[in-house]
């Protein structure tokens, strides 16, 4: 992890006691005990396959404008807001109506005395493996997360021993494809330098933080970051998810291993805390995609006549439909974002959205990439530009699967022309924006909820009758997971 301490003087922030209320009829815009979005449902799903983003060093420069008198008062302005899913608008400040958590009852007040206020910045991020002798247990890691794989409540028993099934049996053909781009991830490498261009971009705001690195399945996990944030003596933390769209299988799952962490710890406890739950629609990523798409599409012979194709991870159906996700929402909101903005400027190319590296035998979102890829090709598609829209930095999903996986199916199925667009990395226009973005949500920092209880559900059944289900439940379990058509399909 890389964070080199840094301080500003501003007025001390008290806070008043608070309680967690989150309407059960508007969609949670946090993973906090009280959202219906960290119940189990009764159904066998996986989500994410490999690890995901990162960044290249080639534009790590940041050009960063100068902050004004009047914005920084605004930093630091008692704002109170409360977490209700609105309609957004397509271009905005990220609060609440557009992605950041806070939680609802904390009023936050500057009295006239002044106090050193150290700001941190926490960016999540899902990790991968760094040799080819940590795939194995990275993807235990991340199928072992009860938000990948959502067991019904019968058989979470079965967690950890499922996903060391899985991670075995997916292991051979991982280790091949992070081989194929080097022999490891280069997420961290990557996300370490998003991290210190974020930092000086916010230097350069006047707004001096602490930018730490937050992974999911890998090093530095999320509890050595937190525990960094602890010794330095964080006063103010902004959570910034390195996931422009929210999913309860990204963003969710650690926020709901962060509220878990400071809900357990009376220092963390009281830390205030502002949760930027997506940026899709953020005006900075928006115009940075579409400068990516306009450069490559110049690079074809003719530029006019390249489809956009926008490929994006996907999730199980039943995220979307039965747990809630807004991932599939937000999603096709991006793609007509950047659309509009492409169109704005004179760029009228048609364009598809496509959903790659599903895994398991479930339904994932439709159309799968690997099809539609078929289908362009038949359709007579003879140039195409791959957007991976989902991926801010660039990693196996990208440098494996996009780029030699589809590109060969693509030419093999009748399109002449590829492209791909490149992953945002520390393009100066997204780091900027995103320095903003945690700007904005500073004054909305609130100290999370120390409650889990609605988090931890006991069993009321009588002990014979649980140990007979379970009984019967791992029988059931063993004739499933062990059937040659459940064991090809994790493969």
């Amino acid at each position: 992890m890389d964070a080199v301490a840094s301080s500003t003087v501003v007025s001390r922030m008290n806070l008043r006691s608070f309680r967690t209320n989150v309407s059960s009829s508007s969609f949670p815009c946090c993973l906090c005990s009280s959202c219906p979005q960290t119940r189990l449902t009764p159904t066998l799903n996986l989500s994410y396959g490999e690890s995901q983003m990162n960044c290249s060093s080639h534009e790590a420069s940041v050009s960063i404008c100068s902050k004004s008198a009047a914005n920084k008062s605004h930093v630091f302005g008692g704002l109170s807001l409360h977490c209700t899913l609105q309609k957004r608008e397509p271009i905005g400040k990220t609060f609440c109506s557009v992605g950041v958590c806070t939680y609802p009852g904390s009023v936050i007040e500057a009295p006239s005395h002044t106090a050193e206020e150290k700001i941190g910045v926490l960016l999540l991020n899902l990790g991968g493996p760094d040799t080819l002798h940590d795939v194995q247990p990275f993807l235990f890691n991340l199928f072992a997360d009860p938000d990948i794989i959502r067991l019904p409540r019968l058989f979470q028993f079965l967690q950890r021993p499922l996903a060391q099934l899985i991670s075995t049996l997916r292991a051979p053909k991982s280790k091949e494809g992070y081989a194929a781009i080097g022999g490891g991830s280069p997420l961290r490498r990557i996300t370490d330098e998003q991290a210190n261009a974020i930092k000086l971009a916010l230097k350069e705001k006047e707004v001096p933080a602490n930018v730490y690195v937050a992974m999911r399945y890998w090093h530095p996990f999320t509890e050595e970051a937190v525990q960094q944030i602890k010794r330095d003596e964080i006063t103010r933390l902004v959570v910034l998810p390195l996931y422009p769209q929210y999913s309860i299988s990204t963003t969710g799952s650690s926020i709901r291993v962060l509220h878990n962490i400071f809900g357990n710890d009376p220092y963390l406890a009281r830390l205030p805390v502002a949760i930027i739950q997506s940026w899709y629609q953020r005006q900075g990523y928006i115009k940075s995609m579409a400068n990516l798409i306009e450069e490559e599409l110049h690079k074809f012979p003719e530029p006019d006549e390249a489809m956009i194709f926008f490929s994006a991870h996907g999730v199980p159906v039943s995220y979307v439909e039965e747990a809630g996700d807004p991932y599939r929402d937000q999603m096709e909101e991006c793609i007509s974002l950047i659309m509009q903005e492409l169109k704005a400027r004179g760029t009228n190319n048609d364009h598809t959205l496509a959903y790659q590296s599903r895994v398991g035998p479930v339904q994932w979102l439709k159309p799968y990439t690997d099809e539609v890829l078929v289908e362009l090709g038949q359709k007579g598609v003879k140039s195409l530009l791959a957007v991976p829209v989902s991926f801010v930095s660039e990693h196996i999903e990208t440098l494996e699967e996009i780029d030699m996986e589809y590109r060969e199916l693509a030419l093999e199925s009748g399109v002449v022309n590829w492209g791909r667009v490149p992953a945002l990395n520390c393009t100066s226009s997204f780091i900027t924006d995103l320095a903003d973005a945690v700007i904005e949500a500073l004054p909305s920092a609130m100290a999370m909820s120390s409650s889990t209880s609605n988090m931890e559900e006991t069993d009321s059944m009588d002990p014979m009758q649980y140990l007979i289900k379970v009984v019967f439940g791992s029988i059931l379990a063993f004739v499933l997971l062990f059937s040659p058509k459940m064991l090809s399909a994790f493969k």
